[in-house]
C-alpha cells in the first residue's frame, strides 16, 4: 500500500474538522448552523472536484487501483458529511421552532403583567392584575365577615397602592370594616379621609352617611347632624342625600 497521498490527508482533515461541529450542533445559534451547512457542502464540493482532477491526470493502472480505493473512501466521507448536513438543518429548523414558541410565551406572559382596564364606582382605571387580586381578596374577606382580616387588608391595599383607581372604595371599605367591629373613632376617621382624599368620588356621599351614623352611634347628635348637613350641601344630587334628609328630620 502506497504512503497517505496529499488527499488522503485533505480527506482525514475534512472529517476530523467537522466531527466535534457534529457533536456539538445543539449548541449553534441560527447563524452559526447555516455557516456549518455551507462549509459541510463546500467540503463535499472541492473533494469531488479534487477527485476528478487526480483521475483525470492518472492513467497507468498500478495508480487507477489506488485510486479507485481513495475514491470509496471519499465516497463514504461524502456520505458522512450529507448526514452531519441533515443533522445541522434539522436543528436548525427546531431552534427557528423554539424561538418562536419562546417569543410567543414571552409575549402571552408580559401583556398578562400590563395593566388592565377596569370600571371602579362608574370610572374607568388602568390597574395592575396583583393591584386588582389585593382588593378583590381584602373585599372577600369582608364579605365574608372577617372584618379584622378586611381592616388588615385594605391597610396593606392603601399603602401598596396610594395612587390606585380602587383607593377610594378601598378607603371606604375600610372605614366599614372599623365600623362593623365597632370601632366608631376609627370608623370616622376613615371615613373623613375619603371626603378629604377623594371628594369627588362617588363614595365620598356614602362616607359622611356612615360618618353621621358613627356620631349616632357615640351619642353625638351635633356631629351627627352635620355630617349629614355636608352631605346636602356638596352631594344634593347623590342617592345617599335623600337618606339624609330622612335623617336629619329624625334628629332634630
Amino acid at each position: 500500500m502506497k504512503p497517505f497521498s496529499p488527499l488522503i490527508a485533505a480527506l482525514c482533515f475534512a472529517t476530523a474538522a467537522l466531527a466535534p461541529a457534529a457533536a456539538h450542533a445543539g449548541l449553534f445559534d441560527d447563524e452559526e448552523a447555516r455557516r456549518a451547512i455551507l462549509d459541510a457542502r463546500s467540503r463535499i464540493e472541492n473533494m469531488q472536484r479534487d477527485m476528478n482532477t487526480r483521475l483525470d491526470a492518472k492513467a497507468d493502472k498500478g495508480s487507477m487501483l489506488d485510486l479507485a480505493n481513495q475514491n470509496e473512501q471519499l465516497r463514504l466521507d461524502v456520505a458522512k458529511l450529507r448526514g452531519q448536513i441533515e443533522v445541522l438543518t434539522n436543528e436548525l429548523a427546531n431552534t427557528q421552532q423554539r424561538q418562536k414558541d419562546f417569543y410567543v410565551d414571552l409575549d402571552n406572559r408580559l401583556r398578562k403583567l400590563e395593566p388592565q382596564k377596569v370600571t371602579v364606582d362608574g370610572r374607568e382605571a388602568s390597574v395592575e392584575q396583583g393591584e386588582q387580586r389585593t382588593y378583590e381578596a381584602a373585599l372577600s374577606q369582608f364579605k365574608a365577615g372577617d372584618y379584622k382580616g378586611a381592616t388588615t387588608g385594605f391597610g396593606d391595599f392603601l399603602r401598596r397602592y396610594p395612587q390606585s383607581g380602587y383607593a377610594a372604595s378601598a378607603q371606604y371599605w375600610l372605614g366599614n370594616a372599623y365600623y362593623a367591629q365597632r370601632d366608631y373613632r376609627n370608623a370616622i376617621a376613615a371615613q373623613q379621609a375619603v371626603v378629604k382624599t377623594y371628594p369627588d368620588s362617588t363614595k365620598a356621599p356614602d362616607a359622611l352617611l356612615s360618618i353621621s351614623t358613627c356620631y349616632v352611634e357615640l351619642k353625638d347628635k351635633l356631629q351627627a347632624r352635620r355630617a349629614l348637613e355636608t352631605l346636602l350641601a356638596q352631594y344634593p344630587d347623590a342617592p345617599a342625600a335623600q337618606t339624609a334628609k330622612e335623617r336629619l328630620a329624625s334628629l332634630r
